[in-house]
């Protein structure tokens, strides 16, 4: 079962754009980061904590057994981004990782187990090194399980 509702855009033209290519073309194109074919994405769609209408995000790929990681890094900014907040208030969402999405319950990781995401989500995209760096907030890492 899948999220429904009304949609609402990014109010931001790229991931507008890649969002609507990557579920046009079920994952085949417009996965990965855009000019970086070594970073793909995946596209959660989450339920906004203010509105309650659907928002989509494209986010780095990183899992491990089916459990993925969805880094609210917002590029090393002071502030989380929208959809840490969107997580928070509805920890139901849907993840597409290829042609379906498919629902997740997001957890925030805490302790060795956030320590061990880090490391791996590093490990697939270093800049969350440097953006970790650039603000004094601890980078939330949720976790996304398949309900």
């Amino acid at each position: 079962m899948t999220l429904d509702g009304e949609y609402e855009p990014s109010p931001s033209q790229w991931v507008r754009d890649q969002v609507e290519r990557y579920e046009a073309t079920g994952g085949r194109e417009a996965n990965t980061l855009p000019d970086h074919p070594e970073w793909p994405i995946v596209v959660i769609t989450s339920r906004g904590a203010a509105s309650g209408k659907l928002r989509k995000n494209p986010v780095m790929r990183v899992e491990k057994d089916g459990v993925y990681a969805a880094v609210a890094s917002k590029g090393g900014d002071p502030s989380h981004p929208v959809w840490y907040h969107n997580f928070l208030a509805h920890p139901e969402v849907d993840l597409q990782d290829g042609q379906e999405p498919h629902t997740y319950r997001a957890r925030v990781a805490e302790g060795e187990e956030r320590a061990e995401w880090w490391e791996r989500a590093v490990a697939q995209y270093a800049p969350y090194a440097e953006y970790q760096e650039k603000t004094d907030r601890e980078i939330p890492v949720f976790l996304l399980e398949r309900t």
